[in-house]
């Protein structure tokens, strides 16, 4: 879980296994891949499946979306109040209200634009 929590991008099994080899040489890929099954299953940590066929992973929050280039598979990381209010709109308008939301918006970057992504590291 320590590997998750202090990473700044969302890892696969194996990009996990390797940071927890620097931090302990007891991890096995075995142990990586039951541990982040019962992690997930848990709700401690959320499984992302990727168009590249590779699950990735990250702590458990509900503060912020993604947005993945189609071209190079990239996750950027964004928060907007206009998007979480017309969420909260829409869902009272069908009465209910909001409790959690996990956006996941697929994407083409346009020219050389900056993307204005909250995430220290796009990778």
């Amino acid at each position: 879980m320590d590997v998750i929590l202090s990473s700044n991008d969302h890892p696969d099994a194996e990009e996990i296994y390797i940071r927890a080899r620097q931090k302990s040489d007891q991890a096995s890929i075995a142990t990586t891949y039951r541990t982040l099954t019962v992690l997930s299953e848990a709700g401690m940590i959320q499984k992302l499946h990727m168009q590249d066929g590779k699950a990735r992973y990250e702590a458990q929050r509900a503060d912020h979306n993604h947005l993945i280039d189609s071209e190079s598979g990239k996750i950027h990381e964004f928060k907007d109040k206009r998007l979480d209010n017309l969420l909260k709109k829409i869902a009272l308008e069908m009465g209910y209200d909001v409790v959690n939301v996990k956006l996941d918006v697929e994407g083409k970057k346009r020219g050389d634009v900056e993307c204005g992504c909250i995430q220290i590291k796009i990778y």
